[in-house]
Parts: structure tokens; C-alpha cells; sequence
């Protein structure tokens, strides 16, 4: 299996044809509907990377239902579990899986597992200055780059020239990256680096946008971001896997599995087994996997659900 976090890449093909050329929404999404009885207080407590999302998400929503307050913070998906095992939040939004001991903490709480939630489809991009010529980079280079430890077996790589861009030799690479609370940090680390530690030269940012200003503004910089917090300051470069072939940080890649840093972007709920979730909980994530949910994932520069795992979705968490 290709180190990925997208697993269903053949229930994805299945319904690539059935895309708008311009537009990856798929048509068979459910428009929402909105249902009497939602009201109440939603919180949610996680992502960054989400946050953005969950500030649309909730706006649409509120449209349906003026009277639901919902408040959203995003300051790393390592916040999610504690909010959720506290019951200070009903969403914990998480860029990556949880761990095992985060499921462990939970489950000794409550007594049984939190119920992960896919909502939208994210290529974690590898961006560098819109200005840098480099055609693209292997995973064992970004290893090399980004890592003290180098489990993929590389060299160290330090400075442009190393890349091959002859102009730019002797030229130091200004590494950007997330924090450690960050769930894109936790991912790129697991996938990219092999579990490996990061080089302390990292400027560990708090936030996805200040990675991408600060790559931005850096013509010698080198980061990674998940998709959507793309800007007209950087470029995704194409990324190679274990087959040497050059993949887009684009929707079709992510979807194959092809794109090596492809992943979902995930919510957690406490959901007690054999019952549906709360009412309010539960229309929100309706509404999230429904066209005008997945219409917003597009719209802030990430990938829609295909809309048979969308509806699996939903019915898992109505069981």
C-alpha cells in the first residue's frame, strides 16, 4: 500500500468520470435539507489546517439554522481528543489519525472509541518561493532536507545546489514547518520523514499561512501546508514516491493514491456505540457531506468526497 492516507482510491475511480471538467463536485451529492428540532450550542476544538473549513462550514449551517452558535478554535489537532475526552467540544477536527494512546485516553474515559469522521480529501503540499525553478522533489530528498535522523537513507541536504540548480549553489534552504501540536506536522513527520526527528534549523510556525507567508517571502525557502493555504507568492512542487514518477499535489492524484502526501482531513465525534449521534452534531456533518458542504471544501482549495463514501459516511454515524 502506498504511503498514503487515502485508502479507497477504487471507490474514488469508480466515479471520477462522473466529474465536471472544471469542477471535481461530484453531482450525485445530496443537496441539504434542513430538518425542524436543531438548536443549541456547537463547539469545536482541533485542526488548523481545518480551521478555515469549519469557519465556512458553520456559516452555511447557520444559514439553515440562525438560532445554533456554533464556536470554533483551531490551535493544532493535538487539542482535539483532550476537548473531546473533557466533553468541552462535540468536534475535535484532526489532520491526521489519532494515536493510539489519544483512542486510549478517550476510551478510558468513556468506555469505548471515538468515531472518526472523513470530510474532505487534502494533498498535504511540499511549497516552495512562486519564483524556484526546481522541477520537483523525491521523498527521500524532502527527507534529507527537512531531517536530522534521514531514515530514507539519504544524504544531508543543505543548500540549492544539492537540488541541482547550479545558479543557486552555496545557497542555505530556509526550512518552514508547523509546530508540534499540529497534526501536519505529525503527518508530514510519520510520512515524509519516516518517523524521523526534524533538523532544529526548522521554523516551527503556528499556523498553515504562516508557513506559506513566510515561504512566500523567502525566494530560498522550502515548506509544507496542506493544499488549501495555497498563495500566488508559492508553487506545489511535484513529488516523487518509491516509483520515481512526479505526481501534482492535484485531486486525481490525491484520489489514485499516486500523490505520496495525499490524506484525509477528519473530524472525531464521541459517539456512543449502537446510537446516533446528538441532533445538532449530526445535521452539521449532514450538511458538511451534502453539495453544499463539499461545494465549500472546493471552493477553500481542497478536494471534495466522492459522494458513495460521502453517504457511507452519513450512515455510519446515523447507526
Amino acid at each position: 500500500m502506498k504511503s498514503t492516507a487515502i485508502s479507497l482510491a477504487a471507490a474514488f475511480c469508480a466515479v471520477l468520470p462522473s466529474f465536471a471538467e472544471q469542477s471535481h463536485l461530484d453531482p450525485a451529492l445530496p443537496d441539504y435539507k434542513a430538518v425542524s428540532g436543531v438548536s443549541g450550542n456547537l463547539n469545536s476544538m482541533g485542526s488548523d489546517t481545518l480551521n478555515n473549513l469549519m469557519t465556512l462550514w458553520a456559516e452555511g449551517f447557520k444559514k439553515a439554522y440562525p438560532n445554533v452558535n456554533i464556536q470554533i478554535e483551531g490551535k493544532g489537532s493535538s487539542t482535539a481528543p483532550p476537548a473531546l475526552i473533557e466533553g468541552t467540544a462535540q468536534i475535535g477536527p484532526m489532520s491526521r489519525p489519532m494515536k493510539a494512546e489519544e483512542i486510549d485516553a478517550f476510551e478510558k474515559k468513556h468506555g469505548y472509541k471515538p468515531t472518526e469522521v472523513k470530510l474532505a480529501i487534502d494533498a498535504l503540499a511540499v511549497f516552495a518561493h512562486k519564483d524556484n525553478p526546481l522541477k520537483g522533489i523525491t521523498m527521500k530528498q524532502v527527507d534529507s532536507i527537512f531531517s536530522k535522523t534521514r531514515k530514507k537513507g539519504g544524504d544531508d541536504i543543505s543548500e540549492w545546489g544539492q537540488l541541482g540548480l547550479d545558479a543557486w549553489k552555496g545557497r542555505p534552504i530556509s526550512l518552514f514547518g508547523r509546530n508540534s501540536a499540529s497534526g501536519t506536522y505529525g503527518f508530514f513527520q510519520e510520512h515524509a520523514l519516516s518517523k524521523g526527528d526534524f533538523k532544529p534549523t526548522v521554523k516551527e510556525q503556528p499556523g498553515s499561512s504562516a508557513v506559506v507567508q513566510g515561504i512566500g517571502a523567502d525566494p530560498y525557502a522550502i515548506g509544507y501546508s496542506g493544499v488549501g493555504y495555497k498563495t500566488s507568492g508559492v508553487r506545489a512542487l511535484p513529488v516523487a514516491g518509491d516509483d520515481g514518477t512526479f505526481y501534482d499535489a492535484n485531486y486525481d492524484n490525491a484520489l489514485s493514491g499516486d500523490y505520496p502526501l495525499a490524506r484525509f482531513l477528519l473530524v472525531y465525534v464521541n459517539k456512543k456505540p449502537g446510537q446516533p449521534l446528538d441532533k445538532l452534531t449530526l445535521e452539521f456533518l449532514k450538511y458538511v457531506l451534502t453539495k453544499e458542504g463539499q461545494a465549500i471544501v472546493e471552493k477553500d482549495g481542497y478536494f471534495p468526497m466522492p459522494a458513495e463514501v460521502a453517504a457511507e459516511v452519513v450512515q455510519s454515524l446515523e447507526k
